[in-house]
């Protein structure tokens, strides 16, 4: 995997063999940040990642200006898999890894953030329950969005918030405003 774009720009980092987290392909996060370029200020941006993994989206984010990013996984060999990239890039004052289930760090969570982003196992039944808690808790700031990483199998079009989905090979991101 490598950075895209930022002052991170082509640093790369290998995930180990039989790391249990599938990264978002090159291809779909170029495409995401290709979306959020033109309708976002990076600068100052506090992000959420959801289900982390191997810290793919969260540190393209802090590469392209985001103030800060909590990056959550339940999984102990991806938090620390995040703690040891985190370190080797040299961000770890803009970068908390948090060691929990989602849904109940969503459930727990008091602070709000610009973006927030999931990619929880395409397989998994907890897609919407990230956006009901994300809207019942009130856990986007003002303009914030709500990006879901899925599979072609998820349809969340008819959830209130939603706003559009993009396609990048197998990889859908469904967005939702604030």
């Amino acid at each position: 995997m490598r950075i895209i774009s930022g002052s991170l720009k082509s640093r790369r980092f290998s995930v180990p063999p039989g790391f249990p987290s599938r990264p978002t392909t090159n291809f779909a996060k170029e495409g995401l940040f290709n979306i959020l370029q033109h309708s976002i200020d990076f600068n100052s941006l506090k992000v959420l990642d959801l289900c982390a993994g191997t810290g793919n989206l969260s540190f393209e984010f802090i590469s392209r200006g985001a103030q800060s990013v909590v990056a959550v996984d339940e999984n102990f060999t991806c938090a620390k898999f995040l703690k040891a990239n985190a370190n080797n890039l040299g961000i770890t004052s803009q970068f908390d890894v948090q060691r929990a289930d989602c849904i109940k760090f969503l459930t727990n969570c008091h602070t709000n953030f610009d973006i927030i982003i999931a990619d929880p196992p395409y397989e998994a039944k907890f897609h919407e329950a990230i956006i009901e808690l994300v809207q019942e808790k009130k856990l986007l700031l003002p303009n914030g969005l709500l990006i879901i990483e899925h599979g072609r199998h998820s349809d969340f079009s008819k959830i209130t918030s939603f706003s559009f989905c993009r396609i990048f090979g197998n990889v859908y991101f469904s967005f939702f405003n604030a």
